[in-house]
């Protein structure tokens, strides 16, 4: 048959145009896509030889082979799979995209980034073109399994292709391209160096099911047998004298680790893997295998690593679980298989229900992927729930790391949000309090969780307390805590300020209401108790409500009340906020980052009426309402307050000197 020629479509030009140019950072993704194309035709021929055993002898392996030459600068990808008729080529190389040309091209051009333009390629059916990003000449020779003639494909892109008779003795395809000279600065590697041919298999089809096959140069001394098969004796033992041979190395693992039985699988050979996926030298804390048949049918392996990234906390990291569609890689970091607060999740998931190349936005809206989302969620926090409930010391150090992560999922995945909270781990009175009851006393590592903390509530406890504040050892001394060490009530201590913004949303915990006491009025104990205490302190404001507005006067727009306290027995004045604020340690943190015009809320000075130092100041103003230490003593106990809370005084030099006035004065 004599050669044809056949014109592309009009928009071919322009497409190829648009891919080089879409592509401008990923141009080794064309090796990939010829390698999974010859790994379909393996496909095929393996699957025609169940049904007909002449078309796949036994004594021949399915492999892909890939070699270069650097002389004549050409890759060569040959597959021994089914191979293509004259008529296969017309359809599948010389049609692009069959039909919808023209969408691809206007896709292409939205594309905004070099990953969504990868994924369109595929998705369009346009892979084999990816070839035209690093050659200006590719040529294909195929023969098809059962037939006795072959034919060579050849174009140079410009719009126009040729198919002429072959010379092909083996059945398959065999492409060569002639390839662009190297240019880094425009991110085109040189592909005859065997080692980039390496790294991008292995970086996008080490789990190929077939050996990857890639031609590499050897070099060795000459050795006695080459001088008795005629080589010249003086150059044998000569170290500078090399004998140069080819030879075919596997440069895939074809080890997809996720596909096997995990009780085949040793640790040894897991954590191998992860270090390789995640470049993290140290054993990850946790490891998940997931496998999912039915409605979406997925394998995958995923870890936790035993410390957070660095930069997991900046939202424009880049995250995500690599996506493999039939054991070939289509996307080294799919976020959209984890919900953000995941985003510390590593591994992999395989899916042989997806297409091989799907974009972004395909994934938004696929049901394969929000289905294998849900699952992936419920596996990980079943993982969690049961090391917190069977392992606690390594679920411990998971704690340590991420606690962040799981209080942002609370606030944000309603779903899961009771999961989420069962997973919370908090210091408290019980765990930490030089008078805990607890054989852990003293050890700060000890933390208890929102379910202990019930179970221990007396039975006249209705709420969950909790307390927050810079540090734990501020808050252990906070003049909040008591009258709730004087019930037996328990505290949780949150010295992180996120949990403040969380429990803004999440306001109860099984039914029971969680209260900072810091904030607002304080009534414990049993209903007899709250009335017998509001009967006392009703009649103490009799007595002292002369002192209080004096106090207010006297710190003017400081605070904004002054009121009798229910919740202090040892100390004589602390600052609480209105139901609703802020704490000053919350103010503090987004001041710094950068809402520095933002208002502070007046807060309410609490005196304790029974503190000896206030009967003191009540009986100096019964005997003289203008006494002029007491507005002295009004400023002292709002700086004492301020620093007891760990905040800082608005004026530290005028506290120094009013602390040695009255020193002076009492002397």
């Amino acid at each position: 048959m004599a050669q044809e020629k056949f014109e592309f479509r009009s928009e071919t030009k322009e497409l190829l145009q648009m891919m080089a140019k879409s592509l401008y950072s990923s141009k080794d993704v064309f090796l990939r896509e010829l390698i999974s194309n010859a790994s379909d035709a393996l496909d095929r021929r393996r699957f025609e030889s169940l049904t007909d055993a002449s078309k796949l002898p036994a004594d021949e392996t399915l492999e892909i082979r890939v070699s270069a030459d650097k002389v004549a600068k050409t890759l060569t990808i040959e597959d021994n799979g089914d191979g293509m008729t004259r008529d296969d080529m017309i359809a599948n190389l010389g049609t692009i995209a069959h039909s919808g040309t023209k969408a691809f091209v206007e896709k292409l051009k939205e594309a905004e980034n070099a990953e969504q333009a990868t994924s369109l390629i595929g998705q369009f059916g346009v892979g084999f073109y990816s070839a035209f990003i690093v050659s200006d000449d590719v040529t294909v020779t195929s023969k098809r399994v059962g037939q006795d003639k072959a034919y060579t494909f050849h174009s140079t892109g410009d719009g126009a292709y040729t198919i002429d008779d072959a010379e092909k003795s083996s059945y398959g395809t065999k492409i060569v391209l002639k390839l662009r000279p190297e240019d880094l600065e425009d991110h085109l590697s040189d592909f005859t160096d065997e080692y980039v041919i390496k790294e991008t298999i292995k970086k996008y089809s080490d789990f190929v099911q077939y050996p990857i096959m890639v031609e590499c140069e050897h070099q060795h001394h000459r050795t006695g047998v080459e001088e008795a098969e005629g080589h010249d004796e003086s150059t044998c033992n000569d170290p500078t004298h090399m004998v140069k041979e080819r030879v075919w190395e596997q440069a895939n693992s074809m080890k997809a680790i996720w596909l096997k039985n995990p009780s085949e699988v040793t640790d040894e050979e897991y954590n191998d893997f992860y270090k390789n996926l995640t470049y993290d030298w140290s054993e990850p804390l946790f490891r998940l295998n997931l496998k999912a048949e039915g409605t979406v049918e997925y394998r995958g392996l995923l870890f936790i690593p035993s410390r957070a990234p660095y930069d997991m906390n900046y939202r424009d990291a880049k995250y995500g679980l690599r996506l493999h569609a039939q054991h070939v890689l289509i996307m080294e970091k799919c976020a959209e298989l984890l919900p953000d607060y995941l985003r510390f999740v590593k591994g992999v998931i395989d899916s042989s229900d997806l297409n091989l190349n799907i974009s972004r936005e395909i994934l938004q809206k696929d049901r394969s992927i929000s289905t294998i989302r849900k699952h992936i969620v419920k596996k990980v926090l079943d993982l969690l729930d049961n090391a917190s409930e069977n392992d606690p010391e390594k679920y411990a150090k998971f704690w340590e790391q991420y606690a962040r992560y799981i209080k942002e999922g609370a606030a944000s995945d309603y779903e899961n949000k009771d999961k989420l909270l069962k997973l919370m781990r908090f210091v408290s009175t019980f765990t930490v309090d030089e008078d805990a009851k607890d054989e852990n006393k003293g050890k700060e590592s000890v933390k208890t969780s929102f379910a202990q903390y019930v179970s221990r509530m007396p039975s006249d406890q209705k709420d969950i307390y909790a307390i927050t504040g810079e540090s734990l050892e501020v808050i252990k001394n906070s003049p909040h805590l008591e009258a709730f060490k004087q019930k037996g009530y328990e505290v949780l201590y949150l010295t992180d300020p996120y949990d403040e913004i969380l429990f803004s949303q999440i306001t109860e915990f099984d039914g029971k209401k969680i209260v900072f006491i810091g904030r607002g009025e304080v009534e414990l104990g049993s209903e007899e108790e709250k009335k017998a205490n509001r009967e006392k302190l009703d009649a103490q404001k009799k007595d002292f409500g002369g002192l209080l507005e004096k106090i207010q006067g006297a710190l003017g727009g400081s605070v904004e009340s002054v009121r009798l306290s229910s919740r202090l027995t040892s100390s004589p004045a602390c600052l609480v906020g209105q139901d609703g604020d802020m704490s000053p340690q919350l103010h503090r943190l987004l001041s710094k980052m950068g809402n520095a015009g933002m208002p502070e809320s007046k807060r309410i000075l609490e005196i304790n009426p029974n503190h000896p130092l206030l009967e003191k100041m009540q009986s100096r103003f019964a005997a003289n309402a203008d006494d002029a230490i007491i507005p002295k003593f009004a400023q002292l106990l709002y700086d004492q307050s301020l620093l007891s809370e760990g905040s800082p005084l608005p004026d530290p030099v005028e506290y120094t000197k009013l602390v040695t006035e009255l020193m002076v004065e009492s002397l």
